[in-house]
């Protein structure tokens, strides 16, 4: 293996099983290594359309959840005090708990609830990007330069095709 730019054959592409040494092997190799990286950028963008989908389920849950537990409108529902003097009873509210209590809901929610069924499905997605990406990079580290531009033009071209699809700005939950 050489440590600098080459466009040499028999370098190890992965496995000791992969050694492309003639021409068409080694073009066999570039078009997988291509391929390879325009399916890493449409992972991307399904994991990109799934945060998405899993924000919007999150919203809706929380929200379902809040207006299922909002509090009755008593002050004494809301933490007030009960005082009573022998001929009727007095409801005292508590301000400070309510305007506490407002004052959170009020404040923005700036992470998702933790729900099972999408963050097993979130973090796996997450690991089958990240070894694609490892393996592209395992690829850059052979320093052949023909393999190099092959990653480099697949990322490209999965970027072109699969890179405008689902692309998400509000990072932030806003509920």
């Amino acid at each position: 293996m050489n440590a600098w730019l080459h466009f040499s054959r028999g370098d190890y592409l992965l496995f000791q099983a992969w050694r492309p040494s003639s021409n068409g092997a080694i073009i066999g190799a570039n078009i997988a290594i291509f391929t390879f990286s325009i399916l890493e950028r449409w992972l991307a963008s399904w994991r990109r359309f799934q945060e998405r989908r899993w924000r919007t389920r999150a919203r809706a849950l929380v929200l379902k959840n809040r207006s299922a537990s909002s509090p009755p409108t008593t002050p004494a529902a809301e933490g007030g005090k009960f005082e009573g003097s022998g001929e009727g009873v007095a409801e005292v509210p508590a301000s400070n708990q309510t305007a506490q209590r407002d004052a959170r809901r009020a404040t923005p929610r700036l992470i998702s609830p933790f729900i099972l069924s999408h963050d097993i499905p979130r973090g796996t997605l997450h690991a089958i990007q990240s070894a694609f990406s490892y393996t592209l990079m395992l690829v850059i580290m052979t320093f052949n330069a023909g393999y190099i531009l092959s990653v480099i033009l697949g990322l490209g071209v999965g970027e072109i095709m699969f890179g405008r699809m689902e692309r998400t700005h509000d990072a932030i939950m806003v509920i």
